[in-house]
């Protein structure tokens, strides 16, 4: 079975990572997912901590949770951050992106981890199969997951808008990244020197802007991809889905020298309601600079200040 499997190599991979002297930390972002969040966490406790020792620590940054998510995830056993409490000495940002950039800050882990808060069908393997490249592979700098995308009910059709944007948007500008299944995977790990030296979108578009930069900076095939098998999470209406495009858009474009958007990084969608008058909508695309550059977390982890 495939979890019996799953577990023998996580015990496998613990032992090879305390030979190797790694840590690993599993960093979560959140907002408003105590439905699932308790449940991912206390997972990777039981199966990743307590039974084999494999994960190190759990972070959660909570990302203006209006619902139970920091208390549900303290619970459970993480490590939880708000935000905008993560001492980096910046101005505020806002965004999935600005997350997961300020868990740099407080993860103390060699390999992070980066999961999504809203997986209903998560599993310990989602850990292991990315972490396991990282530690047999030195060459290895990040790990892309890849998965099947149910869709209410239906075996496919999640992923609208990596089918719709991401991928045409790769293809077409960057044809040697459109191999990767799932461009846009909220499940990768990578080494922290990899993560400290690239840029984070602080929108919906940081994904797809790793992706490249990883690429750009250190080479594609430092990316490697683990099938993690089905993923199911909360799937978003179409209003939230065309504000994640142009995210995702604008980060391409900009990464492909084609961006003439305003120079503050801010962007908009114009979009037509029941009235059919315009309604704009402001998108996150400001962008957070290598953490190699940021002195607080220079002096904290001992790096050498990049200009």
């Amino acid at each position: 079975m495939r979890s019996f499997r799953d577990k023998e190599r996580a015990g496998l991979l613990a032992r090879a990572k305390a030979r190797e002297g790694l840590t690993v930390s599993v960093c979560i972002p959140a907002r408003d997912e105590e439905a699932t969040l308790g449940e991912i966490v206390t997972t990777i406790r039981r199966e990743l901590v307590e039974a084999v020792p494999l994960v190190d620590e759990v972070v959660v940054l909570d990302d203006g949770s209006l619902d139970a998510t920091a208390r549900v995830a303290a619970r459970a056993g993480a490590r939880v951050w708000a935000v905008d409490q993560v001492p980096d000495g910046l101005p505020p940002g806002s965004g999935k992106g600005n997350a997961l950039w300020k868990s740099l800050f407080v993860a103390e882990g060699a390999i992070i981890c980066f999961l999504d808060a809203d997986v209903r069908n998560f599993g310990s393997h989602f850990v292991s199969r990315l972490v396991e490249p990282l530690v047999a592979r030195p060459a290895v700098g990040m790990v892309k997951s890849y998965y099947r995308r149910p869709l209410y009910g239906e075996p496919t059709g999640g992923g609208r808008v990596t089918e719709l944007m991401a991928r045409p948007l790769l293809s077409r500008l960057f044809p040697e990244l459109a191999h990767f299944v799932q461009p846009l995977s909220g499940e990768y790990a990578a080494r922290r020197e990899v993560l400290e030296a690239v840029p984070f979108v602080q929108g919906w578009g940081v994904e797809v802007g790793l992706l490249i930069d990883v690429a750009e900076r250190f080479g594609i095939d430092a990316i490697v991809q683990a099938d993690l098998g089905a993923r199911e999470h909360r799937n978003r209406p179409l209003d939230d889905l065309g504000l994640q495009a142009l995210a995702i858009l604008v980060t391409g474009l900009r990464r492909a020298g084609l961006d003439h958007g305003q120079s503050d990084g801010a962007a908009e969608l114009v979009r037509f309601g029941a009235a059919l008058q315009p309604e704009r909508a402001a998108v996150e695309v400001r962008e957070r600079p290598p953490m190699l550059t940021v002195p607080a977390y220079v002096a904290k982890f001992g790096r050498e200040l990049s200009a």
